[in-house]
């Protein structure tokens, strides 16, 4: 079968199209027939080296996020049959293949049902950041109903599906972003507050709209030194949640004010198999939210081609894209 593989770490000009052979449907599996893929921060980090550990062995097929047909199903498995449409985080990283190719091999415990009102393309961007928003506001920060969450990212992959999660649970919500069309974005995915970042420090919009006491609830989605700030932003014995913390940070604001930190860090639960059930438990209820009009997806105006992979980790790395970049498999 075609397939977009690298055979070293680089930048997104390692890409190159390459004959591999065709998975072979195993117990408890899946063959799909990719329609679509979806690019992840985790994906450009795979591709480039920074996280060599969890890479698959060269020549390596890359991207977790799948959509498609399944084909052939493998001994013991009940739940989907030949003919049905699905999509997860199935793949991509040490251990297993990736979406970019023209068949898949994934572990049903990692799919579910696609949404049938929205496209493959749409499917194909929802599960990687929607499980990650999922197991950070649900699973650990355990948000509440007229709990204040603040989101940094508004238009970012997870981003963007937090401020929804956090709706539905009924908190009040925040949001960051660096311009007026990403506000008005954050605003219409249901955030109550839209604030520009690079207008308001962080010492005055928590005065403004917490008179000083701080954000119940932090998410920030963008790491680096955007964590310090989420640290500032957060109330007394309040929660930061993060998924991109390879950084070195002071701990003395989370003791001052009693933090507490949760990481999430999502592809955890592909790489261990015994644990891959949450992810597919998790997608049937986000399924359920799509097709009840409750979450949407955030797409990148620009759709790429499986022979586009190369500017599509462009595009996501530039740091433009608003929503989700998505590719559609025309093999």
């Amino acid at each position: 079968m075609k397939a977009q593989v690298i055979k070293k770490f680089g930048d997104p000009s390692v890409f190159e199209i390459a004959e591999v052979p065709k998975p072979e449907v195993i117990p408890g599996h899946v063959v799909i027939q990719v329609k679509a893929t979806s690019v992840n921060p985790v994906d450009t980090k795979v591709r480039s080296g920074l996280v060599a550990a969890v890479a698959p062995e060269f020549p390596a097929v890359l991207h977790g996020d799948v959509a498609g047909v399944v084909t052939e199903v493998g001994e013991g498995v009940t739940v989907f049959k030949a003919g049905d449409e699905v999509y997860g985080c199935a793949g991509g990283f040490k251990g297993t293949g990736g979406a970019l190719a023209e068949y898949m091999l994934a572990d049903v415990r990692l799919l579910a049902p696609k949404p049938k009102n929205v496209t493959m393309a749409q499917a194909a961007a929802i599960p990687l950041v929607t499980i990650t928003a999922w197991e950070s506001l649900y699973n650990r920060a355990n948000v509440q109903n007229g709990q204040t969450v603040l989101v940094h990212g508004a238009t970012g992959g997870v981003g963007h599906v937090a401020i929804q999660l956090a709706k539905l649970a009924g908190a009040k919500v925040f949001t960051t972003a660096s311009s007026t069309e990403k506000l008005i974005i954050g605003n219409q995915l249901g955030a109550d507050v839209a604030i520009n970042y690079r207008e308001q420090s962080v010492t005055e919009y928590v005065k403004e709209h917490t008179d000083g006491k701080g954000f119940d609830i932090v998410f920030d989605t963008v790491g680096g030194e955007n964590l310090d700030r989420s640290f500032q932003a957060a109330a007394i014995n309040g929660t930061v949640l993060a998924i991109a913390a390879r950084s070195t940070h002071d701990l003395s604001p989370l003791h001052a004010k009693g933090l507490s930190l949760h990481i999430t860090f999502m592809l955890l639960k592909v790489l261990d198999k015994d644990q891959r059930r949450d992810h597919g438990k998790i997608l049937r209820e986000v399924t359920n939210l799509v097709e009840e009009g409750k979450l949407h997806i955030l797409v990148d105006e620009k759709t790429y081609t499986f022979d586009q992979v190369s500017d599509a980790h462009t595009l996501l790395e530039s740091n433009k894209a608003i929503g989700k970049v998505v590719l559609i498999n025309e093999w």
